[in-house]
């Protein structure tokens, strides 16, 4: 009751009254397990109260701390619609009258019911099979035998039925969806996007996202009426999935068609690694197509049509070889060209992009010749290298917002800005992150369930609930629910949803276009938020 009534309190993300049945029931059958588990510790230990009258004191003693329990989640309960607002109102989100407690109760005990029953099959067949190995062996190898009996099936259940099956339905769904071609969208006729006529890439194999892309973005008109002078109409290249058989193959497919649109005429080059899905946020690509009007060309290679989480969970090798193969191909053409008559060489990666992206290349091997900088937006927490500066920051400085080295080759922004460090300039080779305090695939850690995470001391970050606390095992839970939601629990500029002006700032920063004044900026981040 304990643990469930700490699932109440607020976190990261705001949560649905459905969305926080499920995470109260999922907490609430962590604290009966915890405490089966610590009640099977005390049996083992052989310790006993002696009877008499203990027996009176000790039934006291229960019924006070099952008051004390209810009564707590009763407030708790109460208390969670003012929770959820705090977040909320952090994020300029609408407040919410009521979390609808009943529903929220009501869901998490349907779930501990089932839970509670699942359990107890699986321990009456280990006791059924540990039955059936006494007949022939001693008790301790039988009951050894039964619990790995019992594993072992459960375990095949799971991950061969339950599991793969789900995949396997999942894959042929998005595998269609990916397919489909939308009745609104035709193929371009502009010979400097894939997907055209005279293309290597045909339409039909670019996928859902790759259409997408090359269908949208700004014109060159659009570029020259919002930023002035003479603007050019972007390059997009994208080479989806079913184009090429293997990933170098898509790679050098990739480069023919930069080849085929001279594309390493353009002043800058993006090399762009999508999320699972095929996606690429169109606020990053657009912002910096208008901040360089126009002379930019974007490349991009599919290695998945999976969502983030389940292209990580069946490809996530898959998608660094994609990347890599990408990387080496126009890093590999773009060295053998000229110094003063090549492109600036970018690479950019959204989410489990951004992840697939920082290990598509190796700094020892871009040293002699290094390409002008990244963007990481919303780096997932299993991203080695961002860990290891985040451990390794300088002092003063919060885990949300680290400083790293005086800011020479690496720095951090939010949605107040970081990427300009007045007392350092940025050497030749630039890497830039971009996340939010309150993203969940940014600041999860396994190590949450046990000790509090650094991210939530003082001082906090902007966008993160002062009544948020830590509790054992809960505040986990309620991080593993915030990625679960997704970019549609917060509005853009919170959570993992980017907004368009903190693109901006961050290619602005990052990538120094001439003739942009402040106010400039100010009208190009407008019209974004005007188009949302």
């Amino acid at each position: 009751m304990l643990l469930f009534a700490a699932s109440l309190t607020p976190s990261l993300l705001p949560r649905s009254p459905t969305f926080q049945g499920v995470v109260s029931g999922v907490a609430l059958c962590s604290g009966y397990a915890v405490g089966c588990g610590i009640a099977r510790l005390w049996s083992f230990l052989a310790y006993s109260i002696p009877e008499g009258r203990a027996d009176r004191p000790r039934g006291v003693l229960k019924r006070l701390l099952m008051t004390a329990c209810l009564t707590t989640a009763a407030v708790c309960l109460w208390r969670a619609t003012a929770w959820q607002n705090s977040v909320r109102q952090l994020m300029g989100m609408d407040l919410v009258d009521d979390v609808r407690p009943f529903r929220v109760g009501l869901i998490a005990l349907v779930i501990f019911a089932s839970a509670i029953l699942l359990v107890r099959l699986i321990v009456a067949t280990f006791h059924f099979l540990a039955q059936r190995f006494h007949i022939f062996l001693p008790p301790r190898v039988g009951n050894l035998l039964g619990l790995v009996s019992v594993a072992a099936a459960f375990w095949a259940f799971t991950d061969g039925v339950i599991f793969k099956f789900g995949l396997q339905v999942a894959d042929a769904s998005f595998q269609e969806v990916d397919a489909l071609i939308q009745d609104d969208l035709v193929s371009p006729t502009d010979s400097t996007r894939s997907g055209s006529a005279s293309s290597y890439v045909k339409w039909r194999d670019l996928g859902k996202q790759g259409r997408l892309f090359v269908t949208a973005g700004p014109t060159a008109a659009e570029i020259s009426t919002v930023a002035g002078g003479d603007g050019l109409q972007p390059i997009r290249v994208y080479v989806g999935l079913n184009a090429a058989p293997t990933p170098k193959e898509r790679a050098q497919l990739a480069l023919r068609e930069l080849l085929r649109v001279d594309a390493f005429s353009r002043s800058v080059l993006i090399v762009a690694t999508p999320t699972g899905s095929g996606w690429l946020d169109p606020g990053a690509m657009n912002s910096i197509a208008y901040l360089h009007r126009g002379d930019v060309a974007f490349v991009a290679a599919q290695y998945s049509y999976l969502p983030s989480p389940l292209a990580l969970a069946t490809a996530g090798a898959y998608g660094v070889e994609t990347s890599k193969a990408l990387f080496e191909a126009m890093y590999g053409y773009w060295t053998t060209l000229p110094r003063n008559a090549r492109p600036r060489l970018y690479v950019f990666g959204l989410s489990l992009g951004a992840l697939n992206a920082d290990l598509s290349f190796d700094l020892h091997d871009i040293l002699s010749d290094p390409f002008q900088g990244a963007l990481w937006a919303g780096m997932p927490f299993r991203s080695v290298s961002r860990n290891e500066i985040t451990v390794t920051r300088e002092p003063n400085s919060p885990a949300w917002l680290p400083r790293f080295r005086n800011g020479t080759v690496v720095r951090f922004m939010n949605q107040n800005g970081g990427l300009r460090a007045p007392t350092s300039r940025w050497a030749p080779l630039r890497i830039a992150y971009l996340q939010y305090a309150s993203d969940p695939v940014a600041f999860f850690d396994l190590k949450s369930f046990y000790r509090e995470p650094e991210w939530l001391r003082t001082p906090r970050g902007p966008d993160v609930s002062p009544q948020f606390r830590w509790y054992p095992i809960v505040t986990a839970l309620q991080l593993i629910a915030d990625i679960a939601a997704g970019t549609n629990a917060t509005p853009p500029g919170f959570g993992h949803n980017f907004a368009p002006a903190h693109y901006i700032d961050a290619w602005h920063a990052l990538t120094e276009p001439d003739g942009w004044t402040d106010a400039e900026l100010d009208r190009l981040k407008q019209k974004f938020r005007d188009a949302q």
